[in-house]
């Protein structure tokens, strides 16, 4: 089986523009996602999938190979599933353009859950650490049962409580890889529009639910951080300097 990762590139993100070609210690974020994932799969599985050609300029300036897609995707999963009817490939993992933290082990971890449960989405999840907001709109807060299936996933702080005693002690968040063939890719992007939960909490892979799609969730790494505002930038490239891969 071909396994492939595809990294979903827009330059015209509304929160920040032009994010995946932010400089990160002197390098574009784009380009630190290519070359950890590389180090999974090997350059030649690499695809970065953009609308733009600065990013695509970028990209294959670095050696890496890009797929210009349409610039009325709804998501980056849309995106993903045009990009992957050019692509021959078994599974594709979704490896998000801006989290340049994201560590080759855990991708391939994705890649063989997907392997050994090819029917259901596969997507990671980590425990937030005492320096993150769980109330933070920014990273969406994950609920599953107890064989590790995606229930749901918000950016409120869930899991609510009646009782103070209840409480969580630690929250789950998404990590953006995921893995999919490319028939659940097809059967994502066939659905046509956002669907309302999608919609309200600007999650992509909720509509995946509506389509009757198990979602197993696979733990990673702790310490992922992604760029979702300017002001994440610093962070990220504190977090580079002291953990390089």
């Amino acid at each position: 089986m071909r396994s492939v990762v595809l990294i979903p590139a827009r330059f015209s993100s509304s929160r920040y523009p032009g994010k995946p070609l932010v400089k990160l210690l002197g390098k574009s974020m784009i380009v630190w996602v290519a070359e950890l994932s590389e180090k999974a799969v090997g350059r030649e599985n690499v695809y970065v999938a953009t609308e733009d050609e600065r990013i695509a300029n970028v990209v294959k300036e670095a050696g890496f190979q890009t797929v210009m897609t349409s610039s009325d995707a709804l998501t980056g999963t849309d995106r993903l599933a045009e990009a992957a009817t050019h692509i021959d490939a078994d599974i594709f993992i979704n490896v998000q353009g801006d989290e340049p933290l994201v560590d080759p082990k855990d991708i391939l971890k994705i890649r063989d859950a997907k392997i050994n449960d090819i029917s259901s989405i596969i997507n990671g999840f980590s425990w937030l650490s005492e320096n993150e907001d769980p109330h933070s709109v920014n990273i969406p807060k994950v609920i599953m049962n107890e064989k590790n299936e995606l229930v749901y996933m918000s950016r409120a702080a869930l899991p609510g409580y009646k009782d103070p005693k209840n409480a969580p002690v630690k929250y789950k968040k998404q990590v953006s890889i995921y893995a999919f063939t490319k028939e659940d890719l097809s059967a994502f992007r066939e659905f046509g529009r956002k669907s309302e939960l999608e919609k309200s909490e600007d999650i992509e892979i909720l509509r995946f639910l509506e389509l009757d799609k198990k979602v197993k969730m696979i733990e990673t790494k702790p310490g992922s951080l992604a760029v979702d505002i300017p002001g994440d930038v610093s962070k990220v490239e504190n977090a580079l300097r002291n953990n390089p891969q």
